[in-house]
């Protein structure tokens, strides 16, 4: 019978621990469950939304969600909305969180601005809607005064003012001129009133390369053509003209477009037009098709994209990519080397037992195969005294794996950091930097002994 108080207490813990999972534990998951529900303004999940309206003493806005979960503008127009707009403002209320009720069923409005709110706001989950009419700022900038209108309770709230004041219908409005993602661009057309450029994405994997199909068959500068894809991913409307009378006296002072750019995916072509009308002093107008709405636009956006062929051109003037040279020719008024890869290893074509710094090699050929133009000086190459090419101060001739020559650069005379260079990529002379002659090293510096032996004396 000595184990009966044990046993005993057994029973009692066993009692008390069922009891705290079966009824404190649900109980106190049940009141946290409800005091978050109760700091939030918005009690719906914001997957289930499919409908939105957004009123202010100037118009009322009406957003419906596609079964692709797309938003669109249904009132006072039919259009695309801005999504990430639309996203902004959903998810501000969201993340909205109620600071403390101030009124439950309030008798007057007035003190908190919700008389006369700034903006209403209806969102709706299929059956189901909610409505919240946004008042002043509370006692902080960064907060707002909210009624919610299924409760009738006055919620003073985190939210801030910049999310819901002040919003027009150009601000829900899709302004991005283009559909598109810059991965997804295969090709791209730029036509001008005197000339036309073409630029198209290799086949090339693991990575494509950008290359000019028109006016020349040419390596494109993969560093300008992202630019230009993200100038054309961020080609937005500063305005809108919808059709109608305003928009048909606006068409009729169009005429040549400066530019038009045509881009090609997967999904389709699209194109758009810009115009810059004489009267129209610096305004850009954009046209993306006939019967469409024309497009305001900021006045820098033909500068950005009228651009010359040079600009496109890839312009490392050697000719050929450092991975394919079998073979540098150098040649300087102190110095004459030839330079061999043999199966990834350099060695000197007169000394091909003579150990080379590797590194020291590869590094000094990336940087003769990598040397960009500059600036153009003559599109052709003319007179080349005056350039100091004549007679150059360093000259490199590469030979490919083909054992072809593939590469060819000459640099002239230098002043001010710039230097004067012809290339086998591009016709013409041009300016580079002149850090490449300082660059050229000696046929000793590259030898294995002469790196260890400067090596150690540090």
């Amino acid at each position: 019978m000595r184990y009966w108080p044990t046993l005993v207490m057994v029973l009692v813990l066993a009692g008390l621990g069922l009891y705290l999972y079966a009824i404190e534990l649900p109980q106190k998951e049940s009141h946290e469950r409800q005091d978050t529900a109760d700091k939030k303004v918005l009690l719906f999940d914001q997957e289930t939304l499919s409908g939105l309206t957004v009123k202010t003493d100037r118009h009322e806005l009406v957003f419906a969600r596609t079964p692709e979960k797309v938003w669109m503008i249904t009132a006072p127009l039919s259009t695309e909305a801005d999504q990430r707009e639309v996203q902004n403002l959903i998810r501000a209320l969201v993340t909205g969180t109620v600071t403390r009720v101030v009124e439950d069923h309030p008798t007057n409005l007035t003190p908190f601005g919700l008389d006369n709110p700034v903006t209403t706001i209806t969102v709706v989950a299929g059956a189901v809607r909610e409505t919240y009419s946004i008042g002043d700022s509370g006692p902080l900038s960064s907060t707002l005064y909210v009624l919610r209108e299924s409760d009738r309770k006055v919620l003073l709230t985190n939210l801030a003012p910049k999310d819901f004041v002040n919003k027009t219908l150009m601000t829900f409005r899709r302004k991005d001129l283009l559909h598109m993602s810059q991965g997804d661009v295969e090709r791209i057309r730029l036509t001008y009133p005197t000339t036309e450029i073409v630029l198209y994405q290799g086949q090339e994997k693991p990575k494509s390369k950008w290359k000019l199909r028109y006016p020349i068959e040419a390596e494109a500068d993969q560093t300008e053509v992202r630019a230009l894809l993200f100038r054309l991913e961020d080609l937005k409307a500063q305005g809108i003209v919808d059709p109608g009378p305003e928009r048909d006296a606006l068409a009729q002072t169009l005429t040549v477009p400066k530019v038009k750019i045509a881009i090609h995916t997967s999904d389709g072509d699209q194109t758009v037009k810009l115009y810059q009308p004489d009267q129209a002093g610096d305004a850009v107008i954009a046209e993306t098709s006939p019967e469409g709405p024309l497009y305001r636009l900021n006045s820098t956006a033909i500068r950005d994209l009228t651009k010359e062929l040079f600009t496109f051109q890839d312009k490392r003037l050697l000719g050929i990519d450092y991975t394919d040279v079998a073979m540098l020719s150098v040649k300087t008024p102190t110095e004459q080397y030839v330079l061999i890869n043999q199966q990834n290893e350099w060695v000197f074509e007169d000394q091909p037992t003579e150990k080379l710094d590797q590194q020291a090699t590869d590094l000094f050929v990336s940087r003769v195969a990598n040397v960009p133009a500059e600036e153009r000086v003559i599109k052709q190459a003319g007179p080349l005294a005056p350039y100091g090419l004549v007679t150059p101060a360093a000259e490199f001739i590469a030979t490919g794996r083909d054992g072809k020559i593939a590469g060819k650069l000459s640099i002239g005379s230098h002043a001010n950091g710039l230097a004067y260079a012809m290339g086998q990529r591009i016709s013409g002379i041009f300016q580079i930097r002149a850090d490449l002659l300082t660059q050229i090293p000696a046929k000793k510096e590259l030898l294995a002994a002469s790196s260890e032996t400067k090596a150690s004396s540090h």
